[in-house]
């Protein structure tokens, strides 16, 4: 009985020594290599984990940074342009510059412009209610109010305002990672880079419906009426569908579409308070020819005729 016991234990030993051996041969022989790199630039990425980048994660996006030969296609949102000058300085690549972006809300529906006209009553979410109605207005492009985009953002940059029932994007929070622009499923917000000072200026509605049926909708709807298209000195607009569109890339803030935008369609954000217009001179009253001069009479000369 003792020997059996004792076999028992030196052939599981055996077996067991075996399968040591034979594991340790198999993962030198599968072993994947990993670039020490990947660790340090990982390191020099914020930790977001938001998929700002395309990537599932810093892990993911750190890997194809070391793998890349070039880093222009590259970029991390929420660290900026100082973050990628340090995994180029890393890798011994060159960073490569981008504009910052900042996301925005295009539409200015609020209640006192887009009356609502019926209420969900089903689940507080806006991929739920645009799935199974086109909304609470007269607009069907507009937005739900649900705030799937706030759920969505990580970094606390976009908060619902109970007045205006739309959300509001905070710009110092902002750092484009694009979360709310996913999880918007009217398509209403957008990353546009940052002007000086923060400036932006875009059509804040996606309606594309014709003119009367817009406006009906919502007071404050792009009514595809071309005015802004042709005033632009720069060809930043374009018009599709009934509705106008403001190329950031091409848009020098100039602000002549502001003005010209007959239902306020156009935001224009962080800008000065324009000057007041200086009041017209009023116009001159119609001359009236001046009346002849009388020459003088010489007294002296009228005497000395009498005498």
């Amino acid at each position: 009985m003792n020997m059996t016991i004792v076999y028992t234990i030196v052939s599981l030993s055996a077996i067991g020594t075996l399968s040591a051996v034979i594991l340790y041969f198999v993962a030198q022989k599968f072993k994947v290599y990993e670039d020490p790199r990947i660790d340090d630039v990982e390191k020099a990425l914020p930790g977001a984990n938001c998929g700002g980048c395309g990537f599932a994660g810093c892990r993911a996006f750190a890997e194809a940074c070391v793998k890349a030969d070039d880093l222009s296609p590259l970029f991390c949102p929420v660290g900026g342009n100082d973050c990628m000058t340090g995994v180029a300085g890393i890798l011994g690549l060159e960073a490569v510059a981008q504009t910052p972006k900042v996301a925005v809300v295009r539409c200015n529906g609020s209640c006192e412009h887009r009356p609502k006209t019926n209420q969900f009553d089903g689940a507080s979410s806006c991929a739920v209610a645009a799935s199974l109605y086109s909304g609470d207005t007269g607009c069907q492009y507009g937005c739900l109010s649900h705030g799937d985009c706030v759920a969505a953002c990580d970094f606390d940059a976009i908060h619902m305002n109970p007045e205006t029932g739309l959300p509001e994007v905070i710009d110092d929070k902002c750092v484009a990672c694009g979360a709310c622009v996913e999880a918007c499923p009217k398509n209403l917000i957008e990353l546009r880079k940052k002007g000086p000072k923060d400036r932006k200026i875009f059509v804040s509605c996606r309606n594309e419906d014709k003119g009367g049926v817009a406006k009906k909708a919502c007071s404050v709807a792009c009514i595809g009426c071309s005015k802004c298209f042709k005033v632009c000195p720069f060809d930043a607009i374009t018009m599709n569908n009934n509705l106008a569109f403001i190329d950031a890339d091409k848009c020098k803030l100039c602000r002549k579409c502001v003005v010209e935008c007959p239902t306020n369609a156009i935001i224009e954000l962080n800008f000065p308070p324009r000057k007041p217009k200086a009041d017209t001179p009023a116009q001159p009253a119609d001359k009236v020819a001046p009346a002849p001069k009388v020459p003088a009479t010489d007294n002296k000369t009228e005497n000395n005729e009498t005498k």
